[in-house]
């Protein structure tokens, strides 16, 4: 049988396709020191600087910038990083690492095209900020923004459950205070009628602090107007413990038996306010007011921001606590947190071949992203600051 041309072709030996392997990058980060009032955290512990360097990476830190969360500049130099007295040498590197935002001081340092990883704390942004950041042509990731594989946001949720915890911890400090504290331990001891905890909000932050005074012994009682976070909860403790929506009267019954009360609620600007004064002044002399939710706003309405060095302070007989930022209060714990859920990250970003490619693999990581090469990107920061924006994922496909 003659064969056709068609049939010729098929035989002949055909190339092989291979799978073109990603270029892999080397990254040079740098971690400047953190200035912004009360904050003692750092991104990275030696030990991730040690897993970076480990890969060929470079990591330049200032001087003294582990020495409030506990890391000296001889464990970071035996990590393999570069130790610099100099900011401008850190602000200078491709790629930086905050805690905190940039301040617009430090804007002026930072090269033009950098990769900055840093929180963004939206509510105390101005739109001269996100101006000087794009006059830059900066890409900025922020840390809040950041999912994971089941959509959950891992840094957001690891600093709530510091905060959670510290929450009671924190109750049990103040309920022993000589000046005015009730000298009660928080728990359930023999013979003793066991401490009792309101806690406002069934998020993180609620569950950790509930775990905890339960773990103490205290009885717990949980108010939330979301029937399916107060389920969440009680499944996520394993054990029935008394939960309930808001209802002024309820809430007021439960306020005046409790020794200490735990505001966890959140809103999508300002966090509810579902604690009035009349309510706090019926609560017991020398209970204790911890309002976890003051870094948007506070839900008591007697709360009032105050600060590491004076966290508390005395109304209507209740000791009330009311410092934003609680985490860096165990700023190394804070650390360990951040510098876990981010070392991977930016392992992930150096493997892919650099920022713009691991973006495109990785849909959590691109929801981070607010600025790509100074284009803003993300809507929410738009609207609010009324500045133009445009989708990612038109950019980067």
């Amino acid at each position: 049988m003659a064969l056709t041309p068609f049939t010729k072709q098929q035989l002949l030996p055909q190339e092989e396709k291979l799978e073109i392997g990603k270029h892999k990058s080397e990254l040079f980060i740098g971690i400047p020191k953190e200035t912004s009032y009360q904050e003692r955290r750092i991104c990275l512990t030696p030990d991730a600087v040690n897993s970076l360097t480990s890969h060929g990476h470079r990591v330049m830190i200032e001087s003294g910038a582990g020495a409030s969360a506990s890391y000296s500049d001889k464990e970071y130099s035996d990590a393999g990083a570069e130790i610099t007295k100099d900011p401008k040498k850190v602000f200078g590197c491709p790629m930086l690492l905050k805690v905190e935002p940039l301040t617009m001081e430090e804007i002026k340092l930072v090269s033009s095209g950098t990769t900055v990883i840093s929180a963004i704390q939206l509510k105390t942004r101005k739109k001269e900020y996100f101006e000087e950041l794009s006059k830059k042509k900066i890409t900025a990731l922020a840390f809040e923004y950041i999912k994971d594989e089941d959509g959950s946001y891992p840094a957001v949720k690891s600093l709530s459950e510091i905060a959670g915890t510290a929450s009671v911890l924190i109750a049990a400090e103040l309920m022993i205070n000589n000046q005015f504290g009730k000298g009660l331990l928080l728990g359930n001891i023999t013979g003793v009628a066991p401490t009792e905890v309101v806690i406002l909000g069934a998020g993180t932050v609620g569950e950790f602090a509930a775990k905890t005074a339960l773990g103490l012994g205290a009885s717990v009682k949980v108010f939330d107007n979301s029937i399916t976070k107060l389920r969440r909860l009680q499944n996520n403790l394993n054990q029935r413990i008394f939960t309930s929506t808001i209802h002024p009267k309820s809430l007021l019954k439960s306020l005046r038996r409790c020794d200490v009360a735990i505001g966890a609620m959140r809103g999508k600007e300002r966090c509810p306010v579902v604690v009035t004064e009349t309510m706090v002044e019926h609560m017991k002399k020398g209970a204790v007011i911890v309002d976890v939710s003051i870094d948007t706003g506070g839900c008591f309405e007697t709360s009032e921001v105050t600060t590491h060095e004076k966290p508390t302070f005395i109304k209507n007989n209740v000791i009330h606590y009311c410092v934003p930022n609680i985490p860096s209060r165990y700023s190394k714990t804070a650390s360990l947190s951040i510098s876990n859920i981010i070392t991977p990250y930016l392992l992930q970003i150096a493997e892919d071949g650099g920022l713009e490619s691991a973006i495109r693999c990785n849909k959590g990581l691109k929801n981070g992203v607010y600025l790509y090469h100074g284009i803003l990107t993300n809507k929410v920061i738009g609207d609010w600051f009324d500045l133009h924006h445009s989708d990612i994922n038109l950019i980067v496909f």
